[in-house]
């Protein structure tokens, strides 16, 4: 992962490879047609990656109507290949639904699958995957039955991976501990997130018994949602919310990125400050697994 904080030649002394083989570099920040924008470059040397990074970081683009910088590019090797696999999961209340197939067959696209031709319906498979149960081989087996021999063991320990964000907690032990998930997308207005901030602070804080809790607000990089105007909405819940939280014992993990993300991030530190509540603030450089960890810690070192 590059920003405008990383020195590429100190990346190369943590990750030789970066100069001993051909590379992939694309913003990570997962807004679309970043190809047509010229924002992907394929089969480069380190330096070619250096030049590009340098003369599209910062640079201002403008997305579904949301406008922000470039902050992250991701630099991966170059891998030529012929055939593609695909990937889909579904996190829900009680589980995660993940549904896998193989490019070879015809197919419209892959977000959302219901543009799948009927006719390749059957070359799709799909598992559900309850909450709190561990991805085994076992488990991820139905979905790679019908691959290649010679490839089934590693897309088997890639879905392995894939799936552990989304198990982590629950591998640890404490999906029993769990509370309601919530998700905003599609660019939602300040007064619109401060609704439905509201909702989810009011179901995080009731019932206090003494015990410490967490609250994570966050996830991936951003594409449209600009992060400092719902960061506005969430902020002004949290203050309004201020005695509930403190009465719950609540402990904040923010994790973001996306456009204005350092904006927003630096009014979660100002406010934690304000409202006398912790609250730990990291940008796209830390995990969301790893920040699921450290809440987990943070509950049972109190205990």
């Amino acid at each position: 992962m590059v920003t405008e904080l990383n020195d590429l030649n100190e990346l190369v002394e943590k990750k030789p490879w970066l100069s001993s083989t051909q590379l992939v570099v694309k913003p990570d920040m997962l807004f679309g047609k970043r190809g047509k924008s010229g924002l992907v470059a394929l089969n480069l040397d380190l330096a070619q990656v250096a030049s590009f990074v340098k003369e599209r970081l910062g640079k201002e683009v403008e997305m579904g109507g949301c406008e922000g910088p470039i902050t992250t590019f991701i630099v991966e090797p170059f891998v030529p290949h012929n055939e593609e696999f695909y990937l889909n999961i579904v996190s829900e209340r009680l589980g995660c639904s993940l549904a896998f197939f193989d490019s070879f067959f015809s197919c419209s696209s892959i977000k959302p699958l219901l543009y799948i031709n009927k006719e390749n319906w059957d070359k799709v498979k799909t598992i559900f995957v309850p909450t709190g149960t561990s991805f085994t081989s076992e488990i991820c087996a139905p979905l790679v039955a019908t691959l290649p021999l010679e490839i089934k063991g590693v897309i088997a320990e890639f879905l392995k991976v894939a799936m552990l964000g989304y198990l982590q907690v629950g591998d640890l032990g404490y999906a029993s501990e769990l509370g309601n998930y919530a998700e905003y997308s599609g660019a939602p207005n300040e007064e619109e997130v401060l609704q439905y901030a509201r909702v989810v602070i009011d179901c995080a804080t009731a019932d206090p018994d003494g015990c410490k809790r967490a609250l994570v607000i966050g996830g991936g990089i951003a594409n449209f949602t600009d992060v400092a105007a719902t960061f506005s909405g969430i902020i002004r819940a949290l203050k309004e919310k201020e005695s509930k939280l403190k009465a719950a014992r609540m402990q904040i993990y923010v994790r973001r990125g996306g456009p204005n993300y350092q904006k927003g991030l630096a009014k979660m530190r100002s406010l934690g400050e304000e409202i006398g509540i912790p609250i730990e603030v990291y940008g796209p450089e830390e995990t969301m697994t790893g920040i699921c960890k450290q809440a987990i810690e943070c509950i049972t070192a109190a205990a």
